[in-house]
């Protein structure tokens, strides 16, 4: 095939796709118009059965109802009260009950409170001395008669309380003898007889001391 051959065809291809596209383009622009005219029609049908309707009427208002007739209650009957009858009323007797004397409280008196501890005794520098021996204060005249009769013999050991004048102020039974008479006559006769040399503290004052001694009684011969 000549070139010249092909040229023809080409041109006759593209006159007849031109051609194609023409006749598609046509029927486009048919279709489009067509519906338009379809849309703008039923648009002028419906503004044509458009109708505009009135509003109503208000209903009338109701008259209002009668006022209601209260009937009028007659008048209260007036009822006089009752007379009113006094009678002469009996006071019941008073009855007095005793009553209890309240309870006597009798206040607890509170035991004293504990007396101070006596102060220590003041320590002995010079111990107490008998003037004189003591056995020599005893004799057969002080032996006591009940002890004579009743043949009682032996020796009391006693413990004495010198106070600062010298004298026997108290006398402690320590050793009895067995006999009543001899321990009580033993510390009678100590009392009245004996004398002592008080004892001393250190500053050289007189003190009370004890002193213990043990006496010997015998029965006297006859």
């Amino acid at each position: 095939m000549s070139y010249a051959n092909r040229k023809q065809m080409s041109s006759n291809r593209i006159a007849a796709i031109i051609i194609v596209a023409l006749i598609h383009v046509g029927l486009g622009y048919a279709l489009v118009t067509g519906l338009a005219y379809n849309v703008i029609k039923q648009a002028a049908e419906d503004l044509k059965t458009f109708d505009v309707e009135d509003e109503p009427p208000p209903p009338p208002e109701e008259p209002p109802p009668p006022p209601e007739q209260t009937e009028t209650p007659p008048p209260p009957q007036v009822v006089a009260p009752p007379p009113i009858v006094r009678t002469n009323t009996v006071a019941p007797p008073v009855i007095a009950t005793p009553v209890a004397p309240p309870p006597v409280i009798t206040p607890v008196a509170r035991p004293a409170p504990p007396a101070p501890p006596a102060p220590p005794p003041p320590r002995v520098s010079q111990a107490a001395k008998a003037r004189g021996n003591l056995l020599s204060l005893f004799s057969n005249d002080d032996y006591p008669q009940a002890a004579i009769r009743n043949e009682e013999s032996g020796t009391t050991g006693v413990r004495l309380t010198i106070g600062p004048d010298g004298r026997v102020s108290d006398c402690t039974v320590t050793q009895s003898s067995g006999s009543s008479s001899l321990d009580s006559t033993t510390c009678s006769i100590l009392r009245r007889r004996a004398r002592f040399t008080p004892a001393k503290d250190q500053a050289g004052n007189p003190i009370s001391d004890t002193y213990s001694q043990r006496i010997r009684w015998e029965l006297p011969s006859e």
